[in-house]
């Protein structure tokens, strides 16, 4: 069930949906706290894919990131930057570092104005695919991060937001919030 204006959040692992402002937008800017400029690549080709994990991993190193959630994060932007070139052709990736009281972590951003998700809650599920695949992108995603969310309009786009915390113990860099 989609909410207001076609707009759908969830925060991983339980979804809770809400209407249109009032959603985890509203919440990562109420308590969050971008501590980094943002890195943004855009995504019109598929080498553009390749260049998004490039790009990103140093970010992941700098905030500290471990090997394991590195390669999680990695699947996360291929996952993402190739929803976009099958389903939209073009968009945006936009990676920044984030704060929220101790924590640190990386958000990342998937945009573009592609034909958008006419329903949420079936491409959710596993195996479910329009472009004939696996079905385990979105799925996927939203199990390898620490909260997640997806706003989307049929016809204008669609925007994903997922948010991974660096472990504590992982920290290599002091908070800068």
């Amino acid at each position: 069930m989609q909410g207001a204006g076609g707009l759908v959040y969830w925060n991983s692992p339980v979804c809770c949906r809400t209407h249109a402002g009032t959603g985890p937008d509203v919440i990562l800017r109420e308590t969050t706290t971008v501590i980094e400029p943002v890195l943004r690549c855009r995504i019109t080709q598929d080498a553009d894919v390749y260049v998004a994990v490039v790009r990103v991993r140093a970010l992941m190193q700098a905030i500290g990131f471990g090997a394991v959630d590195q390669t999680r994060l990695e699947i996360v932007v291929l996952e993402l930057a190739r929803n976009i070139r099958t389903h939209a052709g073009h968009g945006e990736l936009r990676f920044r570092q984030v704060a929220a009281e101790s924590q640190v972590g990386l958000q990342i951003e998937a945009v573009d104005q592609g034909p958008g998700i006419a329903d949420i809650d079936l491409a959710l599920r596993d195996g479910y695919s329009t472009a004939q695949t696996m079905g385990v992108g979105l799925p996927g995603v939203r199990r390898m991060v620490d909260t997640c969310s997806i706003e989307s309009m049929p016809g204008r786009g669609t925007c994903v937001r997922v948010v991974k915390w660096l472990n504590t113990q992982q920290r290599k860099v002091p908070f800068r919030g």
